[in-house]
């Protein structure tokens, strides 16, 4: 394995279970309980043993009954009891991990709500970011969290355990929108249901004023952001500079500015642990202590680590279908054009396997293949039977992998490369033998009465060998190239 931030690629030894030392060269035997992980061992030959819940001690060989006990007192909204216990070993504590939506020690706390809404001439992008401002009589703190935006939702829900005053929503290129703001803060349980408008954007002092403005310096320049809050055209809710966020409010009849400091260009960039692929940027709601991460995709590039791609794609089924499969959701709530894909798959396969035996069955006919022709349809015969099987068979494997029930990387990666090569070598193939089919005609036209069936019969044999095999060669190249 690789050493994180060395730009010299130093490696450690990662060993598997049994094996220690740095070359994972000696062996151990694990005296963990059946039911836990044995990591490692130690100096004196004990055994690190990652225990399964409810179990303790060293060795996990200790139950425990804390968290059976007074269930519904031990952690409240349906919250998941985890025993722990003290580096002393002998008091057993538990900790609370609660569903989405509770937070607190027992989960006791409800968590704010936002719920937003976005008009339609709103373009919304995979991720946005969503900043909370709680402003108290000395400061004002900011936290930041985002979300990943399903394709076609235009709606998300956010929860937030801590109080705020009012928060902005960013999407790309810095426009930011004014999502929430109170007087009173949103304290626990709070929920605020907000449709965005295009009136709700945050513009940005360069389409406010002009450029002679611009260049003055910044406190000369702050002594006029009243005006634009008092322009009734613009009907402004905020607008920005490069270091301040202003909100347009009333006072006794007046329309002013109020401004506080903001950091534009925040960059947690995941400590130099990025599992984003592609060059795209990995992205934290803190830089000291995070809880979550997301990867923002640059164009053409999809997934939770933007590990898809639609830049390379001609009319393929993963950029045709891929970014509308819901992940993580059931087929009922999958949109339409997948429910309609899917039926007319199963209707194009029915019809094809029929079509495809009825053919089989004709040119399986020993008259029929008297001549080279009835080899060439034979063929296509069996070609057109595979081919209706690949394809419904690729989408219901790029449909079951994108909803995340099929997880196996390496199953994915497998039949990525065999069925999409076999698809090819299919397609081409079956083409080549309609010309072939063509060609004959053309012979049999020309030669008339002089035409050999059976010299017929011994070419075409040699043709459908020597096709299939430089179109499986041809293919397997370019695979190779392109893995």
């Amino acid at each position: 394995m690789k050493y994180w931030n060395q730009t010299d690629d130093l490696t450690f030894c990662q060993c598997e279970q049994g094996w220690t030392g740095k070359y994972c060269q000696i062996s151990y035997d694990c005296e963990c309980s059946s039911n836990a992980i044995c990591f490692d061992v130690l100096s004196n030959n004990r055994s690190i043993c990652l225990c399964p819940k409810n179990q303790l001690g060293t060795r996990c060989l200790i139950s425990s009954t804390k968290c059976k006990n007074n269930i519904n007192s031990t952690c409240l909204h349906g919250g998941e009891c985890i025993v722990t216990e003290d580096y002393n070993g002998l008091n057993n504590e538990f900790i609370c991990r609660c569903k989405h939506g509770f937070s607190g020690s027992r989960c006791q706390n409800i968590d704010n709500k936002l719920i937003l809404s976005f008009d339609q001439e709103i373009t919304l992008l995979q991720s946005i970011f969503i900043h909370f401002i709680f402003v108290d009589p000395h400061s004002v703190d900011r936290s930041t969290t985002f979300k990943t935006m399903p394709i076609r939702q235009d709606f998300v829900t956010i929860y937030w355990s801590k109080d705020y005053h009012m928060a902005f929503i960013e999407l790309s290129n810095k426009h930011y929108y004014l999502g929430a703001i109170s007087i009173d803060k949103h304290s626990n349980g709070s929920i605020v249901n907000k449709t965005i408008q295009s009136s709700d954007r945050c513009l940005n002092i360069t389409e406010l004023f002009n450029e002679t403005f611009l260049q003055w310096y910044l406190i000369r320049r702050m002594k006029y952001y009243h005006l634009p809050c008092q322009n009734q055209l613009l009907n402004l809710s905020c607008f920005h500079d490069e270091v301040h966020m202003c909100l347009c409010y009333d006072f006794y009849g007046k329309r002013l500015a109020n401004c506080l400091l903001f950091e534009h260009n925040l960059n947690y960039d995941c400590a130099g642990r990025s599992e984003c692929e592609h060059n795209s940027q990995c992205v934290q709601e803190n830089s000291t202590c995070p809880q979550q991460s997301m990867c923002v995709c640059r164009d053409c590039f999809f997934g939770r680590k933007c590990q898809f791609r639609t830049d390379q794609f001609g009319l393929s089924l993963d950029a045709i279908l891929g970014h509308h499969i819901m992940p993580l959701n059931s087929f009922s709530i999958q949109p339409l054009i997948i429910k309609i894909s899917v039926a007319l798959t199963v209707i194009y396969t029915i019809i094809g396997l029929i079509n495809g035996i009825f053919s089989l069955i004709t040119f399986m006919n020993k008259t029929v293949r008297e001549i080279g022709c009835g080899l060439y349809l034979l063929s296509i015969s069996i070609t057109t039977i595979l081919i209706t099987i690949l394809l419904p068979l690729k989408f219901f494997i790029l449909l079951l992998t994108h909803m995340a029930i099929i997880k196996n990387e390496l199953f994915v990666r497998i039949q990525c490369y065999t069925l999409n090569f076999f698809i090819r070598v299919c397609l081409c193939w079956e083409q080549w033998l309609t010309a072939c089919v063509a060609c004959e005609r053309v012979v049999i036209t020309i030669q008339g009465v002089r035409f050999s069936q059976q010299k017929s019969k011994k070419v075409a044999r040699k043709m459908i060998f020597i096709l299939f095999s430089l179109l499986f060669f041809l293919f397997f190249m370019m695979f190779f190239l392109e893995i």
